[in-house]
């Protein structure tokens, strides 16, 4: 069981890194002979323009996306984490968005959701059928994780389901 838990914290820190890593080269690699300005043309303050004042539309968009926060920076994972008795699931849910915007409100589809063992519902609860609200609503912070442990017969099939962005 020890084995198993450092295994997927093994994992899931190796996917971390490995997705930091790519937010880092493409913040960096965007912004080569580029400028900020002050907005122009009904760009909004901070647009990104060439040294001859020729807008770059696609480097434009890249650097925006990365301005905000969207549905794929909220990742998932779960694992199984027993061998004995009734099979308990370790779930980590984390905000990989580095703007200073926190997604909130955050829902998950998650079917009936139930467990024998007790799950904090200030991290993860059913609201209704196939509707998980996650940290009670509040923002997942940059880089924020949470993580809980639920028991079932079986793994529930948890995804993503809608969050308010700013």
């Amino acid at each position: 069981m020890v084995r198993t838990w450092k295994y997927a914290i093994g994992c899931f820190a190796y996917l971390l890194l490995i997705s930091f890593g790519i937010i880092f080269f493409l913040i960096c690699s965007g912004s080569k002979n580029m400028i900020q300005i002050q907005g122009h043309h009904g760009m909004p303050k901070g647009s990104i323009l060439g040294f001859r004042g020729n807008m770059e539309a696609s480097r434009y968009r890249s650097r925006r996306l990365l301005d905000t926060c969207t549905r794929r920076d909220i990742s998932i994972s779960q694992s199984r984490d027993s061998t004995t008795g009734i099979p308990e699931y370790m779930v980590q849910i984390v905000n990989t968005c580095i703007s200073g915007c926190a997604p909130y409100d955050v829902h998950f589809h998650c079917a009936w959701f139930a467990s024998a063992k007790m799950v904090n519902p200030k991290i993860f609860k059913r609201i209704a059928y196939d509707n998980c609200l996650v940290n009670d609503g509040k923002p997942l912070k940059p880089s924020q994780m949470l993580s809980f442990t639920y028991s079932n017969t079986f793994m529930y099939p948890i995804t993503f389901k809608s969050a308010k962005f700013c």
